[in-house]
C-alpha cells in the first residue's frame, strides 16, 4: 500500500489530501480482489466438479478484468474524466457484488470460493466509499 499512496502523492497532479487515502484504499482493493478472482477462477477450473463451477468461473474473469481496469483508471492523475471514473466504479462495484454472491453459493465446499467472495466484499466496499467522497 505505501507504494500506491507514494506514487499518487508524488504525481504532480496529485488528488486532493482528503480522498488521497479512500483512493488508495480502493485502488488496494481492486488489484487484491483481481487476483483473488483470478486465483479463484484457476482452482475451480482444478475441481472435479468443474462444470457445476462454470458460471462462477465466468464471474470471477469477469471481474477480475473490470477491477483491473477500474485501477487502470484510478491511478491515471493526468487530466479529468470524472464521468468515466464514476462509471468504471460503479462497475467495479457490480462486479464484485455479483462475483461475491456467486462465490457465497461455492463456499462451503470450496474454501476458495469464500477467501474470493471476501475480496470482492471488500473492494465493493472500498469502490462505494470512493465514490460517496467524490460525489
Amino acid at each position: 500500500m505505501s507504494h500506491i499512496i507514494s506514487m499518487l502523492k508524488t504525481h504532480p497532479n496529485k488528488p486532493n489530501d482528503p480522498d488521497l487515502q479512500k483512493l488508495a484504499d480502493c485502488i488496494a482493493a481492486c488489484f487484491e480482489c483481481a487476483q483473488s478472482c483470478t486465483a479463484c477462477a484457476d482452482a475451480c477450473l482444478a475441481e472435479d466438479m468443474v462444470a457445476e463451477l462454470r458460471l462462477c468461473i465466468r464471474t470471477n474473469l469477469d471481474c477480475a478484468d473490470i477491477c483491473n481496469a477500474t485501477v487502470n483508471v484510478l491511478t491515471r492523475q493526468t487530466g479529468q474524466n470524472p464521468s468515466a471514473v464514476k462509471a468504471m466504479l460503479e462497475a467495479c462495484r457490480t462486479a464484485c457484488q455479483q462475483c461475491a454472491t456467486e462465490c457465497e453459493k461455492h463456499a462451503v465446499m470450496h474454501e476458495h470460493c469464500q477467501v474470493c467472495a471476501e475480496a470482492c466484499r471488500r473492494c465493493e466496499k472500498a469502490c462505494a466509499l470512493l465514490l460517496a467522497a467524490i460525489g
